[in-house]
């Protein structure tokens, strides 16, 4: 495991109080651009690259997801000069989160977790997924990805294609032994009892169409973590990018409660 702080790629944007959102695996910070807009009329939103990500440096070894929550503390430590921030988390992201939550927590106001696992108990399909890519590319596993992504009826809309063609084609340009290790990293994840000693405010936001972190998934985190509220959004996977207004909204109605 490389101890090196990578270069990562940040957008920073809007005034008031820090919000930082972090993407899933095979995306990069664009997927968040609707949620932003909402979000940058009243916060300062810094959004970036995890490493072997988009426009970030890629990191060749091991990677773990504390790895991806140590990035994250750099990031929060050079961009707020010491303010605590709303953390927000998407699948790798919300993985992210709960390591970040654990190991710095005065870096945090609050943590959202959202279409995310605390573990897999079943690692093989990661492993599948890593061992296709070796043999055939990124190319090989994004029309699959993508459909797990979006629900059909989004995906149906003109909207929902552009969206779809262009995580597809992010998807494609992630350099395929970063994504590798990345899905390593995402496989091999257990905060069960790390979870438990979360103390700062905790939303939990499960997709009620998503097959690749289904509601149960979700709901274990609720059930782990103290005091955590479970928020439900009629998406697939990618709820943040199907349904931006919603997801923004129901960030702010959160913040706003307590």
């Amino acid at each position: 495991m490389t101890t090196s702080t990578p270069r990562l790629n940040v957008v920073r944007e809007g005034d008031g109080p820090f919000v930082v959102l972090s993407h899933a695996l095979g995306c990069d910070l664009h997927m968040w651009d609707g949620v932003a807009a909402q979000l940058a009329r009243a916060h300062t939103v810094i959004r970036y690259d995890h490493r072997n990500h988009g426009g970030s440096e890629v990191v060749p070894g091991v990677l773990r997801v504390e790895t991806l929550a140590q990035d994250a503390s750099e990031l929060i430590a050079r961009e707020t000069g010491g303010e605590p921030v709303h953390f927000v988390g998407l699948s790798m992201g919300g993985m992210t989160a709960q390591a970040l939550a654990v190991r710095h927590a005065a870096q945090l106001k609050t943590v959202v977790i959202a279409n995310s696992a605390a573990h897999y108990p079943d690692q093989a399909p990661w492993r599948l997924r890593a061992e296709t890519v070796a043999a055939k590319g990124v190319a090989a596993i994004a029309p699959g990805a993508v459909a797990r992504w979006l629900t059909p009826a989004y995906a149906a809309t003109p909207e929902g294609a552009v969206a779809a063609r262009t995580l597809h084609d992010t998807l494609v340009r992630t350099d395929a032994q970063g994504y590798i290790e990345s899905c390593n990293a995402v496989a091999a994840i257990d905060f069960r009892d790390s979870n438990r000693r979360i103390a700062m405010p905790t939303l939990v936001i499960g997709g009620l169409q998503d097959e690749a972190t289904p509601l149960a998934m979700s709901e274990a985190m609720v059930a782990q973590i103290p005091g955590a509220r479970l928020a439900t959004i009629d998406a697939a996977h990618l709820s943040a990018v199907e349904r931006p207004v919603e997801f923004a909204q129901m960030l702010i109605d959160y913040w706003r409660s307590l």
